[in-house]
């Protein structure tokens, strides 16, 4: 494990992470390099003997060396606008293993994407391969597409990270996939390369992930009759990981049921894990500011906030909480707190309910923060976004470093009245 501790501290690889909060101050994401290359590496063994494409998800985590990390191991990225494909080929990425999905692509993103060359874009409705199919006209070009189908599974997720039912707002309805796949095999600006369905994030069962292949293999055949043939198809994301008691089944398991129901397919596999890579392979660290008694509860105040890590206000997520110092200060009674940070929210808490044994100055470390963590962060109240440090065996980098109070309004200007 890359979290654990040594001697009563807890550590990142080889490194303590009070030496960083030390270094760079608090609040601070910490990744491990370790950790996301072993996560990568159970897809790519899983994969073994496969033509298949590991696309991260670039939403999960954004940084730079999250992303020059995986592409050195040769991942592809699945991108959901124009700035994340400008960040992938940043860091290195290569434009022939991008995958380009999201309902709301403008067409400054769409052109920016048909330039640099992108294996595929993922269409979800009818109205963006009209314009898609007008933007590679005017240009000169054909755009590889894939239609992301909704084949109206339950992924037993929370609703708002729930992409495959038929009140979602992701994808084209299956049953009216084959009418529009036949529309676009019309249109001379496309290229049609494959289908893709993704139903949800956060998903530990391995059961609606095969319900909703199952049901957009039926017509796959029905399109090769149509004249209709697709080069790949992409199985999307949503792995969960263990957050608290969860129980997701091993990658290697989860690969060996979509294999197994895809059978004698012959077309590429693209797959687009996120958090399955980088949830548990981050933490945040944050120090204790304050203890304040209340009537109902006690509260330990931080200085990270809803700002910082929005999942525990947004969804109600729940993130273990450790300290740094496996022994408590002397004299330190174990209490149950609610570890909140100064936003002037109520909805501003990291966890609830914990036991803890903290001191002010005391420093936590808030674990599985490394997707949907700082790249949902915010300057609410003004405040500066955190540093974010990648480890690497007994080596600290500063990956990005702390934003300042005059960066954050540096870009307004006051009229002259």
């Amino acid at each position: 494990m890359s979290f654990t501790y040594r001697t009563g501290e807890l550590c990142v690889e080889d490194v303590a992470l009070s030496e960083i909060a030390t270094r760079y101050g608090t609040p601070c994401y910490v990744y491990s390099r370790a950790a996301i290359e072993s996560a990568y590496g159970e897809f790519a063994r899983a994969c073994a003997g496969r033509d298949a494409l590991i696309c991260y998800a670039v939403k999960a985590n954004s940084n730079l060396a999250v992303l020059a990390l995986l592409a050195r191991l040769g991942a592809g990225f699945d991108i959901v606008s124009g700035g994340e494909l400008a960040r992938v080929l940043a860091a290195g990425g290569e434009a022939k293993k991008i995958v380009f999905s999201g309902v709301g692509k403008s067409a400054a993103d769409m052109r920016l994407a048909l330039q640099a060359g992108v294996l595929c874009f993922n269409v979800e409705s009818e109205a963006e391969l009209e314009r898609l199919d007008a933007i590679a006209r005017d240009m000169g070009v054909r755009a590889p597409v894939s239609l992301r189908v909704n084949p109206d599974v339950d992924a037993g997720t929370h609703p708002y990270i729930s992409t495959g039912l038929k009140q979602n707002k992701f994808g084209i309805a299956i049953a009216d996939a084959p009418r529009v796949y036949r529309k676009a095999a019309a249109l001379s600006g496309l290229h049609i390369t494959g289908m893709d369905v993704h139903i949800g994030s956060q998903i530990t069962e391995i059961q609606p992930f095969v319900d909703a292949l199952t049901r957009v293999l039926e017509f796959v055949d029905t399109l090769q009759t149509d004249g209709i043939s697709l080069e790949h198809l992409d199985l999307g994301g949503g792995l969960g990981i263990r957050y608290r008691d969860e129980t997701p089944p091993p990658v290697a398991d989860y690969l060996a049921a979509l294999f197994k129901t895809l059978g004698d397919a012959r077309q590429r596999v693209l797959l687009e894990p996120g958090r399955a890579l980088v949830g548990n392979a981050g933490v945040l660290l944050t120090s204790v500011e304050y203890l304040k008694r209340g009537e109902a509860k006690n509260f330990v105040i931080v200085d990270a906030a809803m700002n910082d890590l929005i999942r525990p206000a947004l969804y109600e997520a729940w993130h273990g909480v450790l300290p740094l110092q496996e022994t408590p200060p002397a004299n330190t009674i174990a209490q149950h707190y609610d570890v909140v940070g100064p936003v002037c929210e109520t909805g501003d808490f990291l966890a609830q309910d914990r036991l803890l044994a903290v001191q002010p100055g005391d420093r936590l470390a808030i674990m599985s923060a490394g997707a949907y963590g700082m790249v949902m962060s915010s300057n609410y109240n003004t405040r500066p976004r955190a540093a974010e440090v990648m480890v690497s065996g007994r080596t600290a980098h500063l990956v990005r470093r702390r934003e300042t109070l005059a960066e954050l309004f540096d870009s307004e200007t006051v009229p002259i009245w």
